[in-house]
C-alpha cells in the first residue's frame, strides 16, 4: 500500500481593498530653455581655401565648357521646336525648286541630248515600194534628236515617190522613227492576154483578175508603152475626173500627150479631151455638157479647148444652122454671118458631123 501524500498548507485568500482615486496632476507652465550658444574658441583659426593647382583649373574649365555646351544644346532644341513649321515650309520650297530644275534638265536632255538622237528608221505599210529604199531616203535624218526632226524635210524626201499617197510618222523613244505608208489606189484596168490588170497612176499593177472589174475605166494603150507619155496623160485625166464622172467612163485611150479620148458608158458618146492640161477645168465643162446632152444619143464632146467646148451630135445638121459639105468641115449658113469663134471638130468614127459653139 502506498502512503498518503502530505498536504500542503494553502495561503489565506486576500480580501479586496477599497479603490482610491488619485487626483490628476495639474499642468505646469512650460519654460523655454534658451538654445545653447556655441562658445567661441579664442584659439580657433579661420578655414583656409584650398590652393589653386593646374589640375584643378583644368577640371573647372572643363565643367564650365560642358555647362556651356549643354546650355547651347538646350537653346538649339528650343529653337528647332519653335521653328519647325517654317523649316517644313522652307523644305517644301526647296523640294519644289529641285523638281522644277530636274524637269527643265530632262526637257533639255530630251531635245538636245545625243542619247535621244535618231538611230533607227522603220517603214511599214508598203507592198509595191521597197521599205529599204524609203529607209535609205530618210537616212539623212539619222543623228538628229527626235524632238528636232523636221516634218518638211521628211515630206520632201518622201514626196518624190509617186506611189505614196500619204504617210504618218511615229516617234518611239529613245531613238526610233516609224513611218506608216499608205500607197495609191488603182485608177484603171489594162487588158492583157489572159487577164485584166488593175493599175495605179504610176502604172504599177495593183491586182489581177480573170474578168474586167466593174466601174473601172479600160485603159487602151495600143502600141504605146506603159511608161510613155500617153499613159501618164490618161492617168492624170482620170485623177482629175470627179468620182461620179469617172464611173461613167467606159474606155480611155491615148498614144501621145495630146490625144486623149474617152468613151462614156451606156450612151456610146465620145469625148475628145486633147492634152492633160487644164484637166480640172475640162472635167467641169464636160459635166455640164453631159447634163445637157446626155440623152441626145451618140455624138462627140470636144473639150480640148474648154472655153470653146461643143457637143457634135451624129446628125448631119448642126444646131446653129451650119451644114456639112460632105468633107467633114462645118460651113456657115448663107443666112448668117460667120462667127469667128465657131470651131470645128473632126468626124467621129467616119461619120459626118457639125456643130457650133454653145
Amino acid at each position: 500500500m502506498r502512503s498518503p501524500k502530505p498536504e500542503v498548507p494553502r495561503a489565506p485568500a486576500e480580501t479586496p481593498q477599497p479603490s482610491r482615486r488619485v487626483p490628476a496632476e495639474t499642468p505646469q507652465p512650460s519654460r523655454r530653455v534658451p538654445a545653447a550658444t556655441p562658445r567661441r574658441n579664442p584659439r580657433a583659426q579661420p578655414a583656409r581655401l584650398p590652393l589653386a593647382t593646374p589640375a584643378r583649373d583644368r577640371t573647372a574649365k572643363a565643367e564650365i565648357a560642358a555647362a556651356i555646351r549643354a546650355r547651347r544644346r538646350e537653346e538649339r532644341h528650343e529653337v528647332r521646336r519653335f521653328t519647325r513649321r517654317s523649316r517644313r515650309r522652307r523644305l517644301g520650297w526647296v523640294v519644289g525648286a529641285g523638281l522644277f530644275v530636274m524637269l527643265v534638265l530632262l526637257i533639255l536632255g530630251a531635245v538636245y541630248s545625243p542619247l535621244l538622237a535618231l538611230r533607227t528608221i522603220t517603214v511599214d505599210g508598203t507592198s509595191r515600194l521597197s521599205a529599204a529604199t524609203l529607209e535609205k531616203a530618210l537616212a539623212p535624218n539619222l543623228g538628229t534628236p527626235l524632238a528636232l526632226l523636221d516634218d518638211a524635210k521628211i515630206k520632201a524626201q518622201l514626196g518624190k515617190y509617186r506611189l505614196i499617197r500619204s504617210y504618218v510618222t511615229e516617234l518611239q523613244p529613245p531613238n526610233t522613227l516609224v513611218v506608216h505608208i499608205s500607197e495609191r489606189t488603182p485608177v484603171g484596168v489594162i487588158q492583157g492576154a489572159d487577164d485584166f490588170a488593175l493599175v495605179d497612176p504610176a502604172g504599177i499593177v495593183v491586182d489581177r483578175s480573170a474578168t474586167r472589174p466593174d466601174g473601172v475605166p479600160l485603159i487602151q494603150l495600143g502600141s504605146a508603152p506603159l511608161d510613155g507619155p500617153g499613159y501618164a496623160s490618161m492617168a492624170q485625166v482620170l485623177l482629175a475626173l470627179p468620182a461620179d464622172l469617172r464611173g461613167q467612163v467606159d474606155t480611155i485611150a491615148a498614144l501621145t500627150h495630146d490625144d486623149v479620148t474617152l468613151t462614156l458608158r451606156g450612151s456610146g458618146q465620145r469625148v475628145i479631151w486633147g492634152s492633160a492640161d487644164q484637166s480640172a477645168v475640162k472635167a467641169q465643162v464636160l459635166a455640164r455638157l453631159i447634163a445637157l446632152h446626155g440623152q441626145s444619143g451618140t455624138g462627140t464632146y470636144t473639150v480640148s479647148a474648154p472655153q470653146f467646148a461643143v457637143f457634135n451630135p451624129a446628125d448631119a445638121v448642126s444646131v446653129g444652122g451650119a451644114a456639112d459639105d460632105g468633107t467633114g468641115k462645118n460651113l456657115p449658113s448663107p443666112n448668117t454671118t460667120p462667127n469667128p469663134n465657131q470651131t470645128s471638130s473632126p468626124p467621129a468614127d467616119g461619120q459626118d458631123q457639125g456643130g457650133v459653139e454653145r
